[in-house]
């Protein structure tokens, strides 16, 4: 989350076929990765899937369109790219905690690289699936954070809660070298942040029950809280499921904790 763990190119293969106009990108430490790729679902990836919510906003949502807008463009672009070159390209903006962790000796230069994946891995996913399910989560919870929070401390408020997420993953398996991708950690916070403000706003939601689907509406106190009831119960099992269970914990609790810093105005029957 950080969140879909992908598979990655074949060691040795990390860069072939991609390099920035003026040179070579910077090497990054060479990785011994499992034959099986580790992946994380989007934020609701299970049988409760939320529509829509009831709750309007009185602004225009234009950073979270943005956000939306700036995944949608990585992820169409890379379609475009021969397959080797989108590994390569997902290589080059993936969160490798190994790499942040025990940077190489004597490269300066990587310090830096290394540290700039905690943003850029925010923006790639791995899939349509990956990608439609976190936006559509940020869809329906992100405008009335937005709202609340006000446009630049909203992108503020985004960032950091991304940057909790993958520090909190990274906390949880400082040597791991498998890549992390995806929006998951930041839209965790922003669903923390809804749950705080807007524990009685109505989510129309899906549910999967066997062969069977109704639709129903739930406060969001119910929906979000069982999607948080999810990321414990499986938050140990983080390596063998190839969930970043934990970058999701720790962006729902950046997100909890941020909201009450960062709003802009209080809202009637919030928590806070």
């Amino acid at each position: 989350m950080g969140g879909y763990l992908r598979r990655p190119c074949r060691r040795g293969q990390a860069w072939r076929g991609f390099a920035p106009r003026g040179g070579s990108p910077p090497a990054r430490a060479r990785v011994d990765l499992p034959a099986e790729g580790l992946y994380s679902p989007a934020p609701g990836a299970s049988a409760v899937i939320p529509l829509k919510d009831d709750n309007p906003t009185r602004t225009v949502p234009f950073i979270t369109v943005g956000i939306i807008v700036v995944n949608c463009v990585v992820f169409v672009r890379a379609l475009f790219l021969p397959p080797a070159v989108q590994q390569t390209l997902l290589m080059r903006l993936a969160l490798i905690p190994h790499d942040l962790t025990q940077p190489v000796a004597g490269r300066i230069d990587l310090v830096a690289y290394n540290l700039l994946t905690l943003l850029t891995s925010m923006f790639v996913h791995g899939g349509w699936l990956h990608l439609l399910g976190n936006m559509l989560y940020l869809w329906i919870f992100g405008n009335n954070i937005e709202d609340v929070l006000g446009h630049g401390r909203y992108l503020l408020f985004y960032l950091l809660c991304g940057l909790s997420g993958a520090a909190a993953q990274i906390a949880a398996d400082p040597g791991s070298r498998v890549p992390m991708i995806g929006a998951s950690g930041a839209i965790a916070g922003v669903l923390g942040a809804y749950l705080v403000t807007f524990p009685a706003a109505r989510v129309s939601t899906l549910i999967f029950v066997v062969f069977f689907a109704r639709l129903v509406e739930v406060p969001a106190l119910i929906v979000l809280g069982f999607w948080l009831l999810i990321q414990l119960m499986n938050a140990g099992q983080a390596g063998q499921a190839g969930v970043a269970w934990f970058a999701h914990l720790g962006g729902f609790l950046a997100g909890l904790v941020l909201v009450a810093l960062l709003r802009r105005r209080r809202v009637p029957h919030s928590l806070y």
